[in-house]
């Protein structure tokens, strides 16, 4: 009789839902203890404040077009469209960070208000992350907004990880500007 309630308790803690659980309760402590502190840095919200001025006028059809150059530039020598991103002291900024947690972070990147990638610690397959959920279920949310999401490979950063998303808001007034992604490496959520 005992050995049913085990074998129960076993299938449930190994189950795809309880793991998520897990991992999400371990992805929001990692936020809480390791990025929350430098994700409101100067030096990134400054970052997107200055492309918003720029991107916020840009059409569907824009922002299209420069998403199509930087999937046609990844890999190519001449790159005018990814440079100015992984270029940007704030990626620098970035890239410190992914050195800093020696192994823990795989990448991240800042989006701006269109979702347009900032900066980056390294290159990403794609210049627009509007259309998904990274984006839209942060800065789409509006402040306070987080997105955790499953554990993938991810080709840019070659790598099994899950994905920490979250919305950041102006100092100042509280206001969605843009959203960033951390991408952590799946065996340091265990």
């Amino acid at each position: 009789m005992f050995r049913l309630p085990l074998a129960v308790a076993f299938v449930v803690a190994t189950s795809p839902a309880a793991w998520a659980v897990d991992a999400n309760g371990a992805m929001q402590a990692y936020y809480d203890a390791s990025i929350a502190g430098w994700a409101t840095d100067p030096v990134l919200l400054d970052a997107i404040a200055h492309q918003n001025q720029t991107t916020a006028g840009y059409d569907a059809a824009t922002i299209e077009a420069m998403d199509q150059a930087w999937r046609a530039e990844v890999g190519a020598p001449d790159s005018p469209t990814i440079d100015p991103v992984v270029q940007h002291p704030a990626s620098d900024f970035l890239r410190a960070r992914v050195a800093e947690s020696g192994g823990t972070i795989t990448e991240i990147f800042v989006m701006d208000s269109v979702g347009l990638n900032v900066a980056s610690s390294g290159m990403t397959s794609d210049y627009w992350q509007g259309d998904e959920e990274k984006f839209s279920e942060t800065y789409g949310a509006g402040a306070g907004a987080m997105h955790f999401s499953e554990i993938e490979f991810d080709e840019s950063s070659q790598s099994y990880q899950a994905q920490i998303s979250f919305t950041l808001t102006d100092p100042a007034t509280g206001d969605p500007i843009g959203a960033m992604t951390v991408g952590v490496n799946a065996e340091s959520l265990m």
